[in-house]
């Protein structure tokens, strides 16, 4: 499938600004909380966000399948078999959503055979966009009265062993992921939920986030775009890149490290 990238990002940047504006509609509301099958909370924001951004792409790439996380979680999933598809997390961070939190995103990426091309990551409670296109480049925007401000390039950066950023993540620690970052004494550890967390990377402002638990890929892909786009890489314990698609009944991930600087030499997960 030839796709001209760039063609898509305005349409989808609205998108998503729409879908925010959907999300924190329900955020600033007495809304209830559902349980999924696999016991994972859900909320109006959830389903409505996945409409609003299914409705947009249908639009936009009428010829490209979506697997949102939703819909997959009412047992519906489209052919993806041509290897070209959109994973949409339309809430990911629902726990701190609840809990009135910031740190929560919207989340559309594009995987053509197994790997992000192109991903856009909003915090809506924050009013910051995150998109990027693999070999182009990634950005990053203010949003002021549904508009985007400020849009500026980000890149990833060169890490420092004296000065090392350690993303982990609020909700999920592990005696493993503990043993792991005791490699890094003299780092700075940076709590954030959500996707947020390889943004960061993708900004300059960390240098790794390894995790060493359970993710789906919508909750990784859009974010591991844009990071792929600044720079940065995301790889499994053999050293080999995060991929998509690999167990279309789960979509589960394996543990994963994302580095900013690839030349930084890390202990395995492992």
């Amino acid at each position: 499938m030839s796709l001209k990238l760039e063609a898509l990002v305005t349409p989808i940047l609205e998108t998503m600004i729409k879908a925010g504006e959907v999300v924190m509609e329900v955020y600033h509301s007495d809304f209830e909380v559902f349980g999924k099958a696999d016991q994972s909370p859900v909320t109006e924001a959830d389903r409505r966000g996945e409409a609003v951004i299914e409705a947009a792409l249908k639009l936009i790439a009428p010829n490209i399948p979506i697997v949102g996380e939703e819909a997959k979680s009412e047992g519906k999933c489209p052919d993806i078999s041509g290897g070209t598809f959109w994973l949409v997390d339309p809430l990911d961070g629902t726990k701190e959503f609840i809990k009135k939190g910031s740190d929560f995103t919207v989340n559309i990426g594009l995987i053509e055979n197994g790997t992000p091309i192109m991903g856009f990551v909003l915090a809506p409670a924050m009013n910051k966009m995150y998109w990027g296109i693999k070999g182009i480049g990634a950005w990053t925007a203010e949003i002021r009265d549904g508009e985007l401000t400020d849009q500026t390039s980000i890149k990833t950066r060169t890490a420092n062993p004296e000065n090392l950023v350690i993303v982990a993540s609020k909700s999920h620690r592990s005696e493993e992921l503990e043993a792991w970052l005791a490699h890094f004494p003299g780092a700075e550890h940076v709590s954030i939920g959500s996707s947020l967390k390889l943004c960061l990377l993708a900004t300059g402002e960390a240098d790794l986030y390894p995790r060493l638990g359970p993710t789906c890929e919508w909750d990784t892909a859009a974010a591991h775009a844009v990071l792929l786009a600044a720079g940065g890489h995301v790889e499994v314990a053999d050293g080999s890149p995060l991929s998509y698609a690999k167990d279309l009944k789960t979509f589960l991930n394996p543990w994963f490290l994302c580095r900013a600087d690839v030349n930084f030499d890390v202990p395995s997960l492992t």
